[in-house]
């Protein structure tokens, strides 16, 4: 058994194959952005909450913070430009990206597998992260693509 160093750590968690999102959101006039997560979870359906993490190092922390809302969009099998693009830091805007303005006033992705888009409902502290947990306003399913996954530290095709 391995003891809780953060590497051995972090690969362990990497068995567990997860999809990709990328959240968005938009704070005033400032540009609409996203980042790239595999942290989203369904959390209840009544009333309709999910949730995500984000880092507490990110360059985008600031505005998740001060945003009311943000959209989760589920990525596509072909969508893997998109993941790594909006992954690093300090490239966070959605310019040429094609989006959609939302019911709660972020923008969401057009070619999404999925879209949920949520006022904010609650964040929690937890360790180097924060959680967010999202109330669903409006969700659409408009592909039956393929998913993106990810799992020991990349991306995978899902056996069908």
């Amino acid at each position: 058994m391995n003891t809780l160093d953060s590497r051995s750590l972090r690969n362990a968690l990497g068995e567990f194959a997860t999809g990709v999102a990328i959240v968005t959101t938009q704070v005033g006039d400032d540009a609409p952005i996203g980042i790239t997560v595999n942290s989203f979870s369904s959390v209840s359906l009544d009333p309709p909450l999910v949730l995500w993490c984000l880092d507490k190092g990110s360059d985008r922390l600031e505005a998740f913070e001060k945003c009311e809302g943000f959209t989760i969009n589920i990525l596509a099998a072909a969508q893997m430009d998109l993941s790594n693009r909006l992954s690093r830091s300090g490239q966070p805007h959605l310019d040429g990206i094609p989006v959609d303005n939302g019911v709660n006033g972020c923008p969401y992705l057009s070619e999404a597998l999925a879209t949920f888009e949520c006022d904010v409902h609650a964040r929690h502290d937890a360790g180097d992260h924060i959680i967010m947990v999202g109330r669903v306003k409006s969700f659409q399913q408009p592909s039956a693509e393929s998913p993106l996954i990810y799992h020991r530290g990349g991306y995978c095709a899902l056996a069908t």
